[in-house]
């Protein structure tokens, strides 16, 4: 079933949007029907977020008609649009963290009774969303220090309480893991029946086939290919986002050396969120750390580099044992973390590359205290062209696309040439060619005799990048695997333990 067999409910007509000189979409024709998924799909800078933000008012288009249940549709803001029925989950979370869940929930639309809020029946509304999508958690718990994947179930959570006819998820799954995910594509089989239309943005291919009624592919601004099916080879979805021929996806993996570079011992967490965990890294090994949202792979990481503290274990460094009271200690001793949160932990967006590759190596770009912009500069620029960013030294991070931010992100640190490199889901929202780039600079680091340390949610990408892999459940260490025995049957069975 297509939207080409209903009355659509939104039909866009040649949109295109214009930024000064720069046209960024090319005469867009799109239709989405009830109860219907439509896949939308590219490239990071392909245009999908723009044609998105449109839709939901947050973008006025330069030219092109949109019609909306048959009328004409031009919403000046998101909230004309959520009026009508149309609402928006953003890959970027957007939550309040000094209000509560249900707070969050409502936010803008607080439910009255009798000239006062009703908290009563926002958090049972809020409460029973949650629990459809299995997250057990009290409505009215402040958003502040929940995890990534929690903060997406509530985003998700709340854009389902809108009665929207229409619903733009963004990357909805990013954060995910496989149980999740599937609670999701469930409450996503709902809505369909329901006759609301939806349009579903993912860097995760396996996912179009199990929940896309049709897929629409996107490359430089334009609609290049249309399956009416979303039965389609991720190998000829991917050809078609890229415009060539992927011959590869995961390049070959180097044999690690023989002596070992970092050495966890016992380690516990004082919250415990992982206990007693060992493990060992060699030097020019890829060591994988797969799990369930929730295992506390995360949480291990960053004691490992010193965002957090640990209550008991030791972490060892070339033989010798370190105390790690914050990131800095970590940092001079050569350990360096790229975090999950790329915009919040990784990057100041509002300021630009050079600054931000700047800021993590001070001692290169300054002299006698003071950073001059030609030294910034210079050094800046040589790791953008060594990494492939696509921007100029003086823009702000925050316009790039996902995956020239996370390269910014990973020129700041490797600049610093680490001895241990610790990577918190490296491509979590980024496009196909990106992450390819993002794969052969881990085997370059592994080449060069760097220990590197990769936490995934993504199983294929564990798998295919890691010489062996620890998998964690409930914050205890399951087993880990070496490459040959490691499939998707074998990590599984040990997440769930």
């Amino acid at each position: 079933m297509t939207a080409k067999d209903l009355n659509p409910i939104l039909s866009l007509r040649q949109i295109r949007k214009v930024y000064g000189s720069q046209e960024v979409l090319h005469g867009i024709d799109f239709d989405v029907g009830a109860g219907e998924v439509v896949a939308l799909l590219g490239e990071n800078g392909a245009g999908k977020s723009t044609l998105s933000r449109i839709i939901s008012g947050a973008v006025q288009p330069t030219s092109g008609e949109m019609k909306w249940l048959g009328a004409t549709y031009a919403p000046a803001s998101p909230r004309a649009a959520m009026d009508v029925g149309v609402g928006m989950i953003h890959q970027e979370l957007k939550l309040l963290p000094q209000l509560s869940i249900a707070e969050n929930v409502f936010v803008g639309r607080y439910l009255m009774k009798g000239g006062r809020i009703d908290r009563h029946a926002m958090e049972e509304r809020a409460h029973a969303g949650l629990q459809r999508l299995g997250l057990d958690v009290s409505p009215r718990r402040l958003v502040e220090g929940l995890s990534t994947a929690k903060q997406q179930l509530i985003e998700i959570a709340k854009a389902m309480t809108l009665n929207a006819r229409l619903l733009i998820l963004d990357e909805p799954t990013a954060a995910l893991g496989g149980d999740e995910t599937q609670l999701l594509f469930r409450q996503i089989e709902r809505l369909k029946a329901d006759g609301v239309g939806i349009i579903y943005i993912s860097h995760r291919l396996d996912e179009i086939r199990q929940i896309a009624d049709r897929i629409v592919v996107m490359r430089d601004g334009a609609k290049v290919q249309e399956f009416d099916s979303g039965d389609v080879p991720v190998r000829t979805i991917v050809e078609a986002m890229v415009g060539r021929s992927l011959e590869r996806m995961f390049p070959a993996i180097p044999e690690p050396k023989d002596d070992v570079t970092l050495d966890v011992r016992n380690l516990s967490s004082p919250a415990k969120t992982f206990n007693n965990i060992n493990f060992s890294v060699r030097r020019g090994e890829v060591f994988g750390i797969a799990g369930l949202v929730g295992a506390g792979r995360t949480e291990l990481v960053r004691a490992i580099t010193g965002a957090d503290p640990i209550a008991s274990g030791d972490v060892v460094l070339n033989g010798n044992v370190i105390k790690l009271r914050s990131p800095r200690d970590a940092i001079r001793r050569g350990i360096v973390l790229v975090p999950e949160d790329r915009k919040l932990q990784g990057l100041v967006l509002e300021h630009s590359i050079q600054e931000n590759i700047g800021y993590a190596n001070l001692e290169e770009v300054s002299r006698r205290g003071w950073v001059t912009s030609r030294r910034l500069s210079q050094f800046a620029d040589a790791y953008i062209r060594k990494f492939g960013v696509k921007g100029r030294g003086g823009q702000n991070a925050g316009e790039l696309s996902g995956g020239n931010q996370q390269k910014v992100v990973l020129a700041k640190w490797l600049a610093r040439k680490p001895k241990v490199v610790v990577l918190d889901e490296p491509t979590r929202g980024i496009d196909v060619g990106a992450r390819s780039s993002i794969y052969d600079t881990i085997m370059d680091l592994a080449r060069e005799g760097v220990a590197v340390i990769v936490v995934s949610s993504d199983l294929e990408e564990v798998l295919g990048v890691s010489n062996r892999i620890m998998v964690m459940a409930q914050g205890k260490q399951a087993g880990i695997l070496d490459r040959k025995d490691a499939n998707d049957v074998s990590v599984m069975e040990l997440a769930t333990i």
